[in-house]
C-alpha cells in the first residue's frame, strides 16, 4: 500500500508539472502542444528552473516507461486558430531513470534509447532535475561557472574528455573571451600544477594574468634559435619574391642550407641529414656557402637568388628587431634547454608558457608561431616510448594562424595547426582555439574540436558556421547565441554531459588578462604629463624595447 501511496503523491507532483503533450517525434526531436494555461502559473515560481518553463532554451521532461527523457525547447509558435496552444520543436538531450518518490530524474546519461509515442505527457523540469543532471561524476573535472538559468548549480568541464579532443573557445570582441580563457587555464592549472600548457598571447594579454603560476616569455628572453626552422619555414623568412622565381630561389636555399647544416660539429657521424633536422649552424657558414656556390656559376646562369638570399640573411642578422631570433648568442646548441623551458619540463608548480609575440616583427610572426606550434607536435612524435608528458598549445586569434585562405605567407603554421587538429591528439598534443572570427578558420579545423564554447557572436557568418560545427542535440542552444550576455557561453561536446548555458565564475582581479576596454568618458577627464610621456614612449619606439 505504501508504495502505491508513494506513486500516488509522485503522480500528483508530475501533473502539478505538466505544460503540455508530444504530438510527433523524429529521431533527434520532438514537436510539442503546449498550453500557454498550464505554463503561466510557473512564470513567478522561485525554482529558477520552472520559472522559464516551456520558454526556448529550457528543459523538459517526458516519462517513457521507467525512464525519463530530457529535452530542450529550441522555438515555439501559436497554433494556428487554437486560443492559448503553441506548438515547440524539442531536442533530445539524453535520458535517466525516474525517481518514482519524487518525479526527479536520477543517473542522467546522454543519448536516448526509448522513443516517446505522440500523446505522451511533457512535464517541466526543476532544479532538482537539473542538479542531478548536471552534476559532474567522478571523471577529473573543473568548475567555471553556473548553470543557466540558476544560481547555485556548478557547471563542470570534464578535462581529459576535452584535452583529448582539442576545444574551441569563440567570442565576438568584448564579451568576455580573453578572461573567460584565463579563467579555463587558471581552472586547468589548479587541478594539475605538473600540467604542461603552451599559449601563443598574439596581443601581450596574459601575462599579467599568469605572473604568478606561468613562464612568461616575449622578445626579450624568448631566445629562440633560427636553426630550429624548418626548410619550409626558413623560405618564408628568407625568400620574397613570389611565382617562379620563388621556386629557384628555394631550391638554391636548399642546397646551401644542407651545406651548412653538415658543416656542424654534431653533424659529425650522422648519416642522415636533411634541411629540415635541427643541427645548429653558423649564419656566416650560409652567406659564405652562397657566395662560393655563386662562384661556381657559369656566366650563363642567373646569379640573382644566390643575391636575394644573401640580402636578405645580412638585413635580418643587422636588424636589432630579430636579435630574439638571430642572434649570434644563439648558435650553440641548446635545444635541449628551449624545450624544456617552454613546455615547462619540469613544471614546478608553473605549469603554463605565456608566449608574448606581440613585440615580434609581423613579418615573422607567423614563422614564429610556426616553430613553436611544430616543435610541440616534433617533441610529441618523438618522445614516444619514453614517459608520456602530453601539451596543451593554446592558439589566441586562432584566425590568424589557420586562415581559410591556403595561398600566400603564412601557409606553414597553417599546415601545422591543421595537422595537430586532425593527429594530435593521437600524440598527446592537445589543442585550444580562441578566436573572434570562426568563419574565418581554414575549413574542418573547427569540425576537429570535440568541446566548444560559444560566447556572443554578433556576425550572421560566424553564427551559421558554429551552427554547422555543433552536434544535432546542441542546435537550440545555438539559436540564443546573438542573446548571450557578456561572460555567458554554450557549451557543448566531448567536455560535458549534454549541451549547457554557462554564467562564467568572477575571476580575480589579479588573475585577468590585461583586456578591459578603456573608459573613454573616464580617461578625457585627464590632462597634465603629456609632454614626458612622449619622450619616453617616442625613446620605446625608436628602439624597439619596452
Amino acid at each position: 500500500m505504501a508504495v502505491q501511496d508513494a506513486g500516488s503523491s509522485n503522480d500528483d507532483v508530475m501533473e502539478r508539472l505538466l505544460v503540455g503533450e508530444v504530438i510527433a517525434v523524429s529521431g533527434s526531436s520532438a514537436r510539442l502542444l503546449m498550453d500557454a494555461a498550464l505554463m503561466a502559473p510557473f512564470m513567478n515560481d522561485p525554482d529558477q528552473a520552472l520559472a522559464m518553463a516551456g520558454q526556448v532554451g529550457s528543459q523538459v521532461k517526458l516519462r517513457v516507461g521507467a525512464f525519463l527523457l530530457l529535452g530542450t525547447i529550441r522555438d515555439q509558435e501559436i497554433k494556428d486558430g487554437v486560443n492559448g496552444k503553441v506548438i515547440a520543436l524539442m531536442d533530445f538531450l539524453g535520458e535517466g531513470d525516474e525517481n518514482r518518490e519524487t518525479g526527479v530524474i536520477n543517473k542522467f546519461r546522454r543519448g536516448v534509447t526509448r522513443f516517446p509515442i505522440p500523446g505522451t505527457k511533457v512535464y517541466a523540469a526543476t532544479s532538482q532535475d537539473l542538479k542531478q543532471i548536471y552534476a559532474a561524476d567522478e571523471r577529473a573535472h573543473v568548475e567555471i561557472g553556473t548553470v543557466f538559468p540558476t544560481k547555485d548549480i556548478r557547471a563542470s568541464l570534464y578535462i581529459d574528455a576535452m584535452l583529448g579532443k582539442h576545444f574551441a573557445l569563440l567570442g565576438s570582441t568584448g564579451t568576455g573571451k580573453s578572461t573567460s580563457a584565463a579563467l579555463v587555464l587558471h581552472r586547468i592549472c589548479e587541478l594539475a600544477p605538473q600540467g604542461h600548457i603552451v599559449m601563443i598571447d598574439p596581443h601581450g594579454e596574459y601575462a599579467s594574468a599568469f605572473k604568478g603560476t606561468g613562464a612568461l616569455f616575449d622578445v626579450d628572453n624568448l631566445a629562440m634559435p633560427y636553426w630550429l626552422m624548418n626548410f619550409e619555414e626558413h623560405c618564408e623568412v628568407f625568400v620574397t619574391v613570389q611565382g617562379e622565381e620563388r621556386q629557384s630561389d628555394c631550391d638554391v636555399l636548399a642546397k646551401c642550407l644542407l651545406q651548412a647544416r653538415q658543416k656542424s660539429r654534431l653533424a659529425q657521424g650522422m648519416t642522415k641529414i636533411t634541411v629540415d633536422s635541427p643541427i645548429p649552424y653558423l649564419l656566416s657558414d650560409l652567406l659564405a656557402i652562397l657566395t662560393n656556390e655563386m662562384g661556381k656559376l657559369d656566366k650563363a646562369t642567373n646569379s640573382t637568388p644566390y643575391m636575394r638570399i644573401k640580402s636578405k640573411i645580412e638585413e635580418m642578422r643587422a636588424d636589432p628587431r630579430y636579435n630574439f631570433m638571430f642572434s649570434g648568442m644563439l648558435v650553440a646548441d641548446t635545444m635541449s634547454n628551449f624545450i624544456g623551458k617552454i613546455f615547462r619540463l619540469p613544471a614546478e608548480g608553473r605549469p603554463i608558457s605565456i608566449i608574448d609575440v606581440s613585440g615580434v616583427p609581423s613579418d615573422i610572426t607567423s614563422v614564429v608561431v610556426a616553430v613553436l606550434s611544430r616543435l610541440t607536435f616534433d617533441y610529441a612524435i618523438w618522445s614516444r616510448g619514453e614517459q608520456q608528458h602530453p601539451i596543451l598549445l593554446v592558439c589566441e586569434e586562432a584566425h590568424r594562424y589557420i586562415p581559410a585562405k591556403d595561398v600566400g605567407q603564412g601557409q606553414a603554421v597553417r599546415k601545422i595547426l591543421e595537422r595537430i587538429a586532425k593527429e594530435g591528439r593521437k600524440y598527446g598534443v592537445s589543442l585550444g582555439l580562441i578566436t573572434q572570427r570562426p568563419s574565418d578558420l581554414a575549413e574542418g579545423v573547427l569540425s576537429q574540436c570535440g568541446t566548444i564554447l560559444t560566447m556572443r557572436l554578433n556576425n550572421e557568418r560566424d553564427q551559421l558556421f558554429v551552427k554547422a560545427a555543433m552536434p544535432e542535440g546542441a542546435r537550440g542552444f545555438v539559436d540564443s547565441i546573438p542573446a548571450l550576455r557578456n561572460r555567458e557561453a554554450i557549451v557543448c561536446g566531448e567536455g560535458v554531459s549534454i549541451p549547457v548555458r554557462v554564467n562564467f565564475d568572477d575571476l580575480e582581479e589579479d588573475k585577468r588578462p590585461a583586456s578591459s576596454d578603456p573608459l573613454f568618458s573616464q580617461l578625457w577627464t585627464h590632462s597634465g604629463g603629456e609632454a614626458n610621456m612622449l619622450e619616453r614612449v617616442v625613446k620605446r619606439w625608436r628602439s624597439q624595447g619596452r
